[in-house]
């Protein structure tokens, strides 16, 4: 069996036979397919596609290329939670939390960011002496004694999706479902969690710009993940401007502790709930969603998420930034952005917005970029709100005064205005069961 002709293969529309994708993951990960070939191969997929049926069996083979976490010394049904990407997106510094207090073991794994797309690690770097590379050993033991832990995957942890993504990212083969749908779930599989909530996201900031593409990928996702014994649901959420009102790192923790105090904005307490909700469900604490935002709501309102959160990041090192919130990075240059109009907002681009926010220095481009944990854009105004010229609309934090007029330059752009109030729809587009 070579290489090349299953890319002939797949360039010539046939559907591949377990054997053949086996062998192409096996030679992913070992090395023997060079990355020419590597590319051809995922370019045929994107045009060609890929039935249910292969998309399945390209999942189990990525899952098993590496190491998979045993999970079953620790008791109780283990849930995940992971998002396809989104600006503002800090629904995991909340629920892990959150949804741990109530007793449900959190197993969750997260990455950093890359383009738009923030990641929860970089966030929890922002706090002090944070440890996210947690072993396998300390990630289980830190769940066993207080029911969560956030941390990086392992490094041997699914190597035939690290292998793809770094070429999908420069193949422009990115946006396609069963190359997404299949580096989602090899890693959940992987993770050893026995139930995972997936939020696709929707809109200008998501890779899925369409609510069709959103419901074909969530719908496949799920069906995976229990054809690989996992419980599963699907939340579809709104990314046509960001999540809450902070875009960066620091200032997203900040605005995750916010939530957990019990305030926050209403679009991130919406999606909060609802996937923690989803979490509670799977977990079997809770018989519906009404239940599950009921036993959520009272952990909220008495403490117990805040004290959680608490309870995690000193168990990974970090000072505690619930007493001190000063202790995070704080920027040593700001600017306000007024409005040059009167009119309502109808509407906030969540892709500029996160650009912006690269510019700052929140972001990286390459996933060798250094991050300016201070760095990042905090929304005064959002679509629907009445604004008069010269109302404040954002403010943007950086390090270097230039690369804040550098982002003012472009930031004016995500704004669009109109003399009537817009129609602003709900952030859960649709809930997958």
């Amino acid at each position: 069996m070579r290489i090349f002709d299953i890319i002939d293969r797949k360039k010539n529309g046939n559907t591949l036979t377990d054997e053949e994708i086996r062998f192409f993951v096996q030679s992913v990960v070992d090395g023997t397919a060079s990355n020419e070939q590597i590319g051809a191969m995922l370019m045929a997929i994107v045009l060609r596609g890929m039935d249910e049926w292969e998309t399945e069996v390209l999942t189990m083979a990525m899952a098993e290329s590496g190491d998979r976490i045993d999970l079953s010394s620790i008791d109780g049904i283990k849930v995940d939670k992971h998002s396809t990407g989104g600006v503002g997106d800090k629904t995991t510094l909340i629920l892990v939390p959150l949804v741990a207090s109530l007793g449900i073991p959190v197993a969750k794994f997260s990455g950093r960011g890359l383009g738009l797309t923030g990641g929860t690690i970089d966030k929890l770097a922002s706090i002090p002496d944070m440890h996210t590379n947690l072993s396998e050993d300390q990630f289980i033991s830190q769940i066993q004694q207080i029911g969560c832990a956030i941390a990086t995957t392992g490094k041997n942890l699914d190597p035939c999706d690290k292998k793809l993504y770094a070429i999908r990212d420069v193949t422009a083969t990115v946006d396609c479902i069963p190359l997404i749908a299949s580096s989602i779930m090899s890693k959940k599989i992987a993770s050893g969690s026995d139930a995972v909530v997936l939020d696709v996201k929707c809109g200008r900031g998501a890779f899925m710009k369409d609510l069709k593409g959103a419901k074909k990928l969530a719908e496949l996702c799920v069906k995976i993940g229990k054809k690989a014994g996992l419980r599963m649901s699907a939340v579809i959420s709104d990314m046509n401007e960001p999540l809450g009102n902070a875009v960066g790192n620091s200032l997203e923790v900040c605005e995750a502790l916010d939530l957990l105090r019990g305030k926050g904005q209403k679009d991130l307490k919406t999606l909060t709930m609802c996937l923690a909700s989803h979490m509670v469900l799977l977990a079997g604490k809770a018989e519906n969603t009404k239940d599950a935002e009921q036993m959520l709501q009272a952990s909220l309102d008495d403490g117990r998420a805040l004290r959680k959160f608490r309870e995690m990041i000193r168990h990974q090192g970090a000072k505690d930034i619930t007493e001190d919130p000063d202790l995070l990075p704080k920027a040593r240059f700001r600017g306000v952005v007024t409005s040059e109009h009167d009119g309502y907002v109808s509407g906030l681009d969540a892709a500029r917005i996160g650009h912006a926010a690269n510019v700052l220095g929140a972001g990286r481009l390459k996933k060798e970029d250094s991050i300016d944990y201070s760095a990042g854009v905090y929304l005064y105004k959002k679509a629907g709100d009445y604004v008069k010229k010269g109302d404040e609309l954002l403010c943007l934090y950086s390090k270097s005064k230039d690369a804040i007029m550098d982002a003012e330059d472009d930031i004016r752009k995500a704004y669009t205005f109109s003399d009537t109030k817009p129609e602003t729809g709900n952030i859960i587009l649709e809930e997958k069961f």
